[in-house]
């Protein structure tokens, strides 16, 4: 088998693909070059969940399965793993999988045109969790929109579909016609694994993916215009619809070393491939009050896919992680060639789309200080949806007192710059204050010396900056027990 192809399982076939330009998706090659028609294409840049498809990767004996968006998942990066379809939970129209009977039997379809999306996500929540809460179904399904049956036959599929699970059956019963040992299927996996970096071309156009950090290092410096490819989730739509030619990727997926997370005594070391959603978890437990910003942050296929590294090294004003990760006092690793520097992330940005990377340097980790105690550490979103939906503000805060005076205070926001930035005057007029009303109106007052919004589609300039100071008091108030935590679980008044 030839480090110029590409591997992965289908159907229980390992299927080779030589000579294809990288940034085909895996959409396009499901349906233009296998015919494979279940999966959709609705939006083409992984809001809607037409096209979401799993892939199942070995984890240790056993597999780890993830939905996805395939509409902008570029087909080299599902490279060793296994890709799951809906056509794979059936290939006999009158065995239908347990969803998939589900969703029949409650009347979870009308045009049908989203239903193969929606039973992907529900195929892995249902190999992921046994007894899903409602809460739990309702994030699962965040990624996919529906536009007929205002999701309660959905919901009630998804709540039953565990009542047609057979205790006998492997994890994917129905699948090629026979039942197969999830032991084969880790085997098959491990038959794929590459002692050596992929590294295609294609018409002029270059996709490598090594395997370690001194060969992506010294890739990145043969090929300092090249772009560097994590989860895609951005990079996919500068393809499918800005319709760019990129020449060159590197890809960071297959690098152990930026792949690698690890808490110490003083930090939450994180490599740049790590995804968000192995992440998330490590990060809302020692910050809990990042829980909501974390739950709205994007959709569970896009954080299966996306990287933290790679929402930090895009830079984009709107990035939700960078405001939180700010106050909290993260810096990052940066590496070119052999030589590292760490920069605090704060100091970052300079202007829009412009950070502070040298030509063939890039983000090797993220460094998160653990919390310190007594310190109070909340994020706030605000958009016009609570799921899946980009921000109009988001606003992070770190506060620490010492008896009623403030000790430190922090705040960042975005989306009211070209970048994320600290609200260094809105600090300024609440450190070493008493923190009271009169301190935080004057503090909010302060916001409109840091920052002049922009007028949008998300919201205009003036909404932007009451929405900001708002949610300034808000977070006054929260702190106070002025406001009741369990009724507004997850922004939502319950």
């Amino acid at each position: 088998m030839s480090d110029s192809s590409i591997r992965f399982v289908l159907d229980g076939e390992v299927i080779e693909i030589d000579d294809i330009d990288p940034t085909r998706t895996v959409l396009q090659f499901l349906r233009e070059d296998l015919g494979r028609k279940g999966t959709k294409e609705g939006c083409a840049e992984g809001d809607c969940g037409a096209c979401t498809v799993v892939v199942a990767e070995a984890n240790g004996d056993d597999l780890s399965l993830r939905a996805i968006n395939s509409c902008i998942q570029f087909l080299p990066t599902i490279d060793g793993k296994e890709l799951i379809t809906v056509e794979s939970l059936a290939p006999d129209a009158n065995d239908l999988h347990p969803v998939q009977r589900a969703l029949v039997e409650h009347h979870g379809s009308q045009c049908g045109f989203c239903t193969p999306g929606f039973v992907m996500s529900l195929f892995a929540l249902y190999k992921s969790n046994a007894n899903p809460s409602r809460q739990e179904i309702d994030d699962a399904l965040a990624g996919n929109l529906c536009r007929c049956t205002g999701y309660r036959p959905i919901i009630a599929a998804a709540q039953s579909m565990y009542e047609e699970a057979d205790p006998q059956s492997d994890w994917l019963r129905q699948a090629f016609g026979t039942a197969q040992d999830p032991k084969e299927r880790v085997e098959r996996l491990d038959r794929l694994v590459r002692k050596d970096g992929l590294a295609l071309e294609h018409d002029g156009h270059h996709f490598f993916a090594p395997l370690d950090i001194a060969a992506f290092a010294e890739l990145y410096k043969q090929h300092p215009d090249a772009t560097i490819l994590a989860g895609g989730t951005d990079i996919g739509l500068w393809v499918t619809k800005q319709h760019r030619e990129l020449e060159t990727l590197i890809y960071t997926g297959r690098v152990s070393e930026l792949k690698a997370l690890e808490l110490t005594s003083s930090h939450i070391e994180v490599g740049s491939a790590v995804t968000l959603t192995d992440v998330v978890p490590v990060l809302v437990k020692q910050y809990p009050g990042l829980d909501e910003l974390f739950r709205r942050f994007a959709s569970p296929p896009i954080r299966n896919a996306g990287t933290l590294g790679g929402n930090i090294a895009n830079g984009s004003p709107i990035g939700d992680s960078m405001a939180a990760l700010m106050v909290v006092g993260a810096s990052l690793v940066l590496r070119r060639g052999g030589k590292q520097r760490e920069l605090p992330l704060d100091a970052f940005y300079h202007d829009y789309q412009v950070n502070d990377m040298a030509p063939g340097e890039f983000l090797e980790r993220i460094r998160i200080p653990m919390p310190d105690p007594g310190a109070i550490v909340r994020s706030q979103k605000w958009s016009k949806r609570f799921d899946q939906d980009i921000s109009a503000v988001c606003t992070a805060y770190r506060l620490q007192l010492d008896g009623d005076k403030v000790a430190d205070f922090q705040m960042a926001c975005g989306g009211l710059a070209p970048v994320v930035k600290r609200a260094t005057n809105c600090e300024q007029a609440i450190n070493g204050q008493a923190w009271s009303r009169e301190t935080v109106e004057r503090a909010a007052a302060a916001l409109a010396q840091d920052f002049i919004p922009i007028s949008d589609m998300r919201a205009s300039a003036d909404i932007r900056m009451r929405a900001t100071q708002n949610l300034l008091r808000r977070f006054f108030h929260e702190t106070q027990g002025s406001l009741d935590e369990t009724v507004y679980t997850y922004g939502r008044q319950r």
